[in-house]
């Protein structure tokens, strides 16, 4: 079973193996990897995040084991989806998204966009959702950003 908690119900450090596992930093913007300080940091931000309006940030745990995060969180293009889960739980993705949908429709929003990290394939399911696939360019990385209609 699938839960979405509020990031304070998660303790930071337990974060800490998923987000600085080679498996999961692959498909991320590089950065240090996460310390006892910085995870810290990283939780209060998205925190911070989570408290604005037309934005959600929750742990994801499966059987009350933590697989990863995800959120609705506002960005250069407008509002973005983000998921980031353990390899060993990325079958989850489409529910999570799904998940993701439903609330970003229920907040109001009407266009949302996901954006792949290059390291990434693309994706077919992503592909048959969206209303329009490009590549970005952010962070100094490239992306497959998918556009997607809040609703369909």
């Amino acid at each position: 079973m699938i839960n979405y908690l509020p990031l304070d119900a998660i303790t930071p450090n337990d974060f800490i193996p998923i987000l600085n596992k080679p498996s999961t930093r692959q498909h991320l913007i590089e950065h240090a990897p996460f310390d006892a300080q910085s995870i810290k940091a990283w939780v209060r931000e998205k925190r911070h995040i989570d408290a604005q309006d037309g934005c959600l940030v929750r742990a994801v745990s499966v059987n009350n084991c933590l697989v990863g995060w995800c959120g609705i969180q506002r960005a250069e293009m407008g509002v973005e989806l983000a998921i980031v889960l353990d390899d060993t739980h990325w079958g989850l993705g489409r529910h999570v998204f799904k998940f993701l949908l439903l609330r970003a429709e229920q907040l109001g929003h009407q266009v949302i966009y996901l954006h792949l990290l290059h390291t990434r394939r693309d994706s077919r399911f992503l592909t048959q959702c969206a209303r329009r696939v490009f590549k970005t360019h952010m962070l100094g990385e490239c992306f497959t950003t998918y556009e997607i209609k809040v609703g369909d």
